[in-house]
């Protein structure tokens, strides 16, 4: 059977029998492979307490930018603060937690850190009622923590306005569900037959193509491929984030899950755009490496020096990439204090040599770290 003869790929008589070219992959998959090892080098030279700072920037990342491709805006400092405190990594304050924050970092770390535990029909109920725990999905009251009912028509994916919509997917009839999704389960947890990655990508695309619950179904999936990536690479403990770079490349994303979706059981495009992917990820998460390196640098270098909560939380702030011009105006807000104070604090570390003021002219003078340490020195 052809595509032709049939719209979506699960209606195919040969479904879910996967097909890929596998020595079409092979570039990608080695490619991908040696990124990888090179990071783990990388983080093999630095003490478990600068490896646990990288995993805690890459799973904060993972957290925000898997709910951002679907149009959500998490709080960084309450999905950071929330992943440290359950992995234990002292950050100084923390910041204030919602139940939906919590959530979704229960759900991204329970795919990681238990990323050995057995795939079941109750363990995703449960990463779905973390992710909509007031039982709605914005003002829709949906089923929480079971698979879809089709109530309402058939599970469909669309854009456009009402009258104009355009139906880019519709997933498989929820009677189908039960038998579809241990079948689906049972592969996941089966010993792989195919090169690990290539099952991450087949597991992400595989669920998608289920849709089994009436939303989150593309978190949940991201958070599967992220459970079979961390099983290949032998650690629980996460350094970069597919779903970062996936979010980045938002449009083309859903552009190959459409185009595979309609198309045979054929799906090496697909493997080889996830592993493309992949490797941008591992790619990116080098620059998170040297960030986190420049600051531990940076702290050892200032590490007698008296210094007090604010100045300490502004610093932080202009290390994880503070965007804009610090101005004294600035730092009062941030700080929660009055603008006396903040000149204080500013002339204090202007001093010390730890701030600078910045080159550019203008109305309002603005202040930058002082020679931060590069991540090589």
């Amino acid at each position: 059977m052809n595509s032709g003869d049939y719209k979506y790929i699960w209606q195919a008589s040969d479904w879910p029998n996967w097909r890929y070219d596998l020595a079409a992959l092979a570039v990608p998959l080695a490619e991908v492979s040696r990124a990888q090892g090179l990071m783990m080098g990388r983080l093999a030279d630095v003490g478990m307490a600068l490896r646990d700072q990288a995993s805690l920037a890459a799973l904060t990342e993972d957290v925000v930018k898997t709910s951002a491709i679907e149009g959500e805006t998490l709080n960084v400092e309450s999905v950071r603060s929330s992943i440290a405190r359950r992995l234990g990594v002292d950050i100084g304050a923390l910041a204030a937690v919602d139940r939906h924050v919590e959530g979704v970092v229960e759900m991204v770390l329970d795919a990681s850190v238990n990323c050995h535990a057995p795939l079941s029909r109750e363990r995703l109920f449960g990463w779905h009622a973390a992710l909509f725990p007031t039982g709605y999905s914005g003002l829709s009251k949906i089923n929480v923590g079971a698979w879809r009912d089709d109530a309402s028509g058939s599970m469909q994916v669309v854009s456009g306005a009402i009258g104009r919509q355009r139906v880019h997917f519709e997933a498989p009839p929820a009677d189908a569900l039960d038998a579809e999704t241990r079948l689906f389960i049972d592969w996941v947890n089966d010993a792989p037959h195919e090169p690990p990655l290539i099952k991450a990508g087949l597991a992400h695309l595989w669920f998608v193509t289920l849709h089994p619950f009436d939303d989150g179904n593309g978190r949940i999936a991201r958070a599967i491929g992220d459970l079979l990536l961390a099983r290949a690479d032998g650690s629980p403990q996460r350094f970069y984030s597919l779903s970062a770079q996936i979010q980045r490349e938002r449009t083309a994303y859903y552009d190959i899950l459409e185009r595979t979706q309609k198309q045979s059981m054929d799906v090496t495009e697909w493997l080889a755009w996830f592993l493309y992917s992949l490797h941008r990820a591992v790619d990116q998460a080098q620059h998170t490496l040297d960030a986190v390196l420049s600051k531990a640098r940076f702290w050892q270098r200032w590490a007698l020096i008296p210094l007090n909560a604010r100045q300490v939380k502004l610093l932080n702030w202009l290390l994880d990439g503070f965007e804009g011009k610090l101005t004294s105006g600035k730092w009062a807000a941030i700080a929660k204090c009055s603008p006396d104070t903040a000149l204080r604090d500013i002339s204090d570390l202007l001093t010390r040599g730890v701030l600078r003021k910045t080159d550019a002219g203008g109305r309002s003078t603005s202040y930058e770290l002082n020679n931060p340490a590069k991540p090589d020195q």
